[in-house]
């Protein structure tokens, strides 16, 4: 149990962390401190939007990590700085919060989950879309067993285009196009992260993967790894499925990104959809569940996506507080990276991958 106010020190201040700052700000039991990152004005952009007068800013990750007054460490660097800072945190004896996906490479992920668990304060990988409403409000239908035993999860992404969408800045977009740093595709490593957190969520981990990544040219001209099919068994009698295409004239009503994300779970007595995610097509239920012979459309109003960050955070600063595990221990991160890394590894290849073989 540590003591409160936790003090907060983000390492990356671009335009994600608006949505990871959501959770401390405004929170007796946290309190943002310190703020990192290369472009000195943008931390204190984010600095005097946050409010907080009295941060210190910097763009040194050491100095930020020498601090006192520093005891939980977010960090929202591109992908192949995750694992040196995040090794880097627990060094420095920083309980750790660790953008996704968690590094690169398997040889990454397992120094990372030596080094946590060995490590005598927390570490998570932040994932949100556990903490989505529309996905809590389906958790509870399975549990309650409304479907039945899941049999199998279909996931599909759709980006499109919206009014409402955030600008996302160009040097974001160019660390995404360059394996090296980004370590796959921005639609199937980077994005995908989220939808296999909820296969591994829902279904455990796959036995067998095997991908098709396809690649176009978005309208900004970078190159998005779609249309793309990954396939996923679990066992015998259980499968999964992620599909992303790309829909450059299709409206999507949103906030941030012009993305809609549809789900669906199938048991062995009903089925769940999940309707919205980043954002949505159309005035449909958030949630529907087909159980007993009749379609339950009555989930009409979740929350909005952006609000699973502050969810998620607030879970976290919860389990400090008493003692609970993060929903993404490292370990629990690596067995959703290796699903990742086997679908580019099928998609290059041309073969199923096992479980054995990563």
């Amino acid at each position: 149990m540590i003591g409160t106010p936790v003090r907060i020190g983000f390492i990356g201040t671009g335009r994600i962390s608006d949505l990871h700052a959501a959770g401390y700000l405004g929170n007796r039991a946290a309190r943002i401190t310190a703020l990192c990152d290369t472009n000195v004005e943008r931390a204190l952009s984010r600095a005097r939007a946050w409010g907080l007068d009295d941060a210190m800013v910097t763009d040194d990750p050491d100095a930020l990590l020498s601090r006192n007054d520093v005891d939980l460490v977010e960090i929202l660097l591109p992908h192949h700085l995750h694992c040196p800072l995040a090794l880097a945190a627990i060094e420095a004896g920083k309980i750790v919060s660790l953008q996704k996906p968690m590094c690169l490479t398997m040889e990454e992920a397992d120094r990372l989950v030596e080094a946590a668990e060995a490590h005598d304060r927390p570490v998570r990988v932040f994932e949100n879309i556990l903490f989505d409403e529309p996905v809590m409000v389906a958790d509870a239908l399975v549990g309650d067993g409304a479907i039945g035993r899941p049999l199998a999860i279909r996931m599909k992404s759709n980006p499109g285009k919206g009014k409402g969408a955030w600008e996302v800045p160009p040097e974001a977009t160019a660390w995404r196009q360059r394996p090296d740093l980004a370590g796959g595709g921005p639609l199937i490593f980077d994005d995908g992260h989220h939808k296999f957190s909820l296969a591994w969520h829902f279904m455990g981990e796959p036995e067998e993967i095997h991908a098709f990544i396809g690649q176009t040219r978005h309208r900004d001209g970078s190159l998005l790894d779609a249309p793309s099919l990954v396939s996923l068994r679990f066992d015998e009698q259980r499968i999964g499925s992620f599909e992303v295409v790309y829909s450059p004239d299709l409206e999507i009503e949103t906030r941030q990104y012009p993305q809609d994300d549809r789900i669906e779970i199938t048991g062995t007595s009903g089925v769940i959809w999940i309707n919205r995610g980043h954002g949505s097509i159309g005035n449909q239920p958030s949630v529907q569940c087909f159980r007993n012979g009749e379609l339950d459309s009555s989930q009409l109003t979740c929350s909005r996506w952006e609000d699973s960050f502050a969810r998620a955070t607030r879970h976290f600063l919860k389990s400090l507080e008493e003692g609970g595990a993060p929903v993404l221990t490292a370990r629990n991160a690596r067995s959703v990276l290796r699903i990742a890394l086997a679908a580019e590894e099928s998609a290059r290849t041309g073969r199923v991958v096992r479980h054995a073989e990563t």
